[in-house]
């Protein structure tokens, strides 16, 4: 028996490829996406240049004598007068102003994320009756403007005597701050997967030591990124202590600023004064630099589940 044998192969007979030309639209789309990119990167150029130059010229102000300020203000020092910043440092009394500051914003940031975190925690993981109202609460404190609590406040501060003290800067700071912390970590909470809690409860963990050991390190990126907001709020922060904190022993940066503007007089000494502004941005600065890509993930972290 043989083997039943293949027939030749036939030509195809169907016509060739023809090439499709582009769409008529396309190079319309394509024109108007690199139209619109042109557009987006001399927006943020133009926004950097705004953000960019005030800061190096104040810097390079900070280095230049008064004379050189007033007479050739865009040009770059002849030589680095760091006297300015000693003088600034010492006689202008910023050394205080700085320390006061630290302290009132360290304290009063701890305070702020402790709390806030354990907060909404609470309201995000648990149902239990008020619980709407509460967060409610939380968010209508976002919406008061603190300009009309500050006459009560005055005077709820003098009753308990805080008037004047450190820690009572921090405790108004920490109730200032706390609406948008829940607001912020609440959301972010929620994002966080809930069988690691529940693994943990299995284990025999308390709800305490569940928070504190398990979920409170997941959301890192989140105590980050609104430690950074509350950081920037709290330290440029000016109504506030104008009010609230009279005694110069206890003024703080912002305070201390205006404070070095306006007892110059006729005096004129800008040089120390632009040397006590970069002073008070240079933290501000390099706490933004340092954490910036936990900022964006703590952002961007709740977006993706």
């Amino acid at each position: 028996m043989k083997a039943t044998e293949t027939p030749p192969a036939v030509a195809a007979t169907d016509p060739a490829p023809v090439s499709k030309s582009p769409a008529p639209g396309g190079k319309e789309k394509s024109s108007e996406g690199q139209v619109l990119n042109v557009f987006s990167h001399g927006v943020l150029i133009i926004w950097a240049i705004l953000v960019v130059l005030p800061l190096l010229w104040a810097i390079m102000s900070s280095f230049k004598n008064d004379d050189s300020i007033l007479s050739t203000p865009w040009a770059l020092p002849d030589k680095l007068h760091f006297e300015n910043w000693s003088r600034a440092w010492s006689q202008a009394h910023m050394s205080d102003y700085f320390f006061n500051t630290i302290v009132v914003v360290g304290g009063s940031l701890i305070g702020t994320l402790l709390l806030g975190s354990m907060a909404a925690y609470v309201l995000a993981r648990f149902d239990f009756p008020g619980n709407r109202f509460i967060y409610y609460l939380f968010i209508g404190g976002m919406s008061f403007p603190c300009i009309l609590a500050l006459v009560p406040l005055f005077f709820v501060m003098n009753n308990m005597g805080l008037l004047n003290t450190r820690h009572g800067l921090i405790l108004v700071y920490i109730a200032y701050s706390l609406p948008f912390t829940v607001f912020f970590l609440t959301s972010f909470f929620r994002t966080l997967p809930g069988s690691v809690a529940e693994a943990a409860m299995i284990d025999g963990a308390s709800h305490t030591r569940t928070f504190f050991q398990v979920m409170l390190p997941m959301a890192k990126p989140g105590l980050i990124s609104v430690g950074i907001f509350n950081f920037l709020g709290q330290w440029n922060q000016y109504m506030l202590p104008t009010v609230l904190n009279t005694d110069p022993k206890y003024r703080v940066l912002s305070q201390g600023l205006v404070e070095l503007a306006s007892s110059q007089g006729y005096k004129g000494d800008w040089s120390g004064l632009f040397a006590g502004l970069v002073m008070a941005m240079l933290p501000v600065l390099a706490a933004y630099i340092i954490f910036q890509r936990q900022v964006v993930a703590g952002l961007t972290a709740g977006a993706v589940k």
